[in-house]
Parts: structure tokens; sequence; C-alpha cells
């Protein structure tokens, strides 16, 4: 399977009988997924196969689908509210025997509120139905172009991740061969320690403080946590090469890599070591950037 991205953008186009209408579909990150409807009055009948048809397709994200329809040849006709006009005409007779005014004209009367109604012409059943079928139509085409292209951004994403997991694997190599976690160079900076110690009190017992610093070499290292390292890196890339919705995983991994990365960090008591770590938990985190587009 594929890598996904969740972000992506597809318009497509369609019309039958007397309507022309356009999809238009935007997928932005989520932690599930959620269809977002905007539909013209009368057109909620496609909301369900809609949904149901993006959820099979779909695993993760929020997709905004807006649908614009015009019907064409079709005249909405005007016609006069005889009521609200006889209303408008008596009050008006009320008020001109009551003050000297200007009888209203036409086109005073017309251009209030309600006189005048625009009636849309009533639609055939049967052509309705064929729309909103075509209409289905349309948005399968619109869903095809959009997990495509989110595919086309996944297969992007993979590659920069599988970049950030050879950075991290160079750091990981960099930091086992760190001269400084050599036990040799642990053992001369710890009697170098212990010298200075002893050379300012006479009250330290050399034997325990021996065994103090065999505790102290032991907790510095930190091979536990570059074998965990590695076998997340391992993990990492077997998700990316399967693909498919992979990213809530992957997420976790990235989660994972900071806490052994911090570790090591924590047990380095060398300068070179301790830049190599915090050169990988610089990746790390461009690692779960990245990971947050993934489906």
């Amino acid at each position: 399977m594929a890598l996904s991205s969740m972000t992506g953008f597809a318009r497509s186009h369609g019309a039958s009988g007397p309507y022309t209408f356009e999809w238009e579909l935007k997928s932005v990150n989520a932690k599930g997924f959620d269809l977002r409807l905007r539909l013209p009055p009368g057109w909620d009948d496609i909301e369900a196969p809609a949904k149901k048809r993006a959820g099979e397709l779909l695993v993760r994200g929020t997709v905004y689908a807006n649908l614009n329809v015009k019907r064409t040849n079709a005249v909405a006709q005007v016609r006069i509210n005889e009521d609200v006009l006889a209303a408008v005409v008596k009050v008006a007779g009320q008020v001109a025997g009551k003050i000297d005014a200007v009888a209203p004209s036409v086109d005073g009367l017309l251009a209030i509120k309600g006189v005048i109604e625009v009636v849309e012409p009533e639609s055939d059943e049967e052509e309705d139905k064929a729309a909103k079928a075509a209409a289905m139509t349309a948005f399968e085409q619109a869903l095809t172009n959009l997990v495509d292209m989110r595919r086309r951004e996944g297969a992007t994403l993979g590659q920069v991740l599988g970049a950030r997991m050879d950075e991290i694997e160079k750091l990981a190599r960099r930091a086992e061969a760190a001269p400084g976690r050599k036990p040799e160079a642990i053992r001369a900076r710890l009697a170098e320690q212990v010298a200075t110690l002893l050379q300012t009190s006479d009250r330290f017992d050399q034997d325990r403080l021996a065994q103090e610093a065999l505790l102290i070499a032991t907790k510095a290292d930190i091979r536990e946590e570059l074998d965990r390292i590695a076998s997340h890196i391992a993990q990492a890339r077997e998700m990316l090469g399967k693909g498919g919705p992979v990213g809530r995983r992957l997420d976790f991994l990235a989660q994972e890599f900071n806490r052994e990365v911090n570790t090591c960090c924590s047990k380095s008591n060398d300068i070179e070591l301790t830049n190599t770590g915090l050169e990988m938990k610089n990746v790390v985190e461009q690692f779960r950037e990245q990971v947050q587009n993934l489906e």
C-alpha cells in the first residue's frame, strides 16, 4: 500500500438535464476522519452515500466538500401577491385621507417588500433524481482525484521520512563510536575525579569511592538506548515500506525515539556525545513534524 498525506485538494464538474454542478474538496490534518459537506437546499439526499463512500477511501483527515449547483434554462416566474397589494393599497388610501399626499405610484407599490414574488420554476422529479445520481458520480471523481493527490504527497513524505531515518542512524553510529563512551575513557575521567576528591580530603574511603565510580560508569552506559534506537529505525523503515495509514503508529514511534535520545543526552558526560545527542534530537523532531501529515 502507498503512503498518503492528509492534505489535498480536488475539483470535478458535471451536468445532468438542466443542472450543472461543481464539487470542491479540501483535506486537512486531523486525528480521525470527518467529512463536512456543504450542499444546496434540496440536495440532502446525497449526504449519506457521500459520507459512506468517503469513509471507504479515507482513514484520517478532515475533508471539506462543497457542492455548487446551477439550473440552466430555468426562467423564474414573477407574480403579484394580490393579498399584500390589496392591503398596501388600503393602507395607502387611509393615509391619503388624513394627510395631503400624492397617490402612490405603480413602481412605488411594486417596490414594497412582499408585493412581488419571484417563484422558481417547479422541478421535475425524474430530472432531479438523475441530477443527484450524476452529482454522486462527479463526487466519486473528485474523491478519486483527492486520494491520488494525497498519495503523491505521501510518496514525497515517505522520501523525507526515510532521509530522516538515515540521519538518525548515522548519528547513532557516531554516538556508538564516540571516544568518550569507551570504557578506558570513562575510567580515566572517573579516576581523575576520584583523585581530585582525595586531594581535597583524607576522609574518603577509597574502596567505597571505587564502588561508586563503578556504579556511575554503569549508569552512564548508553548501550541499551542505542540498541532501542536501532530497533525503532528498523520498525520505522518497515512501516514506511508497507505504507497504508501508518501515521499514528509512526507518531508514537517518534515519541519513543525522543525518549531514548533524551536519555542518551542525560547520561552523557562527554561533550562530543552530548552534541551528537542534541543533533539526533533535532532530527527526531523533524521526523515527528513530518509524520503529523501522514494518514
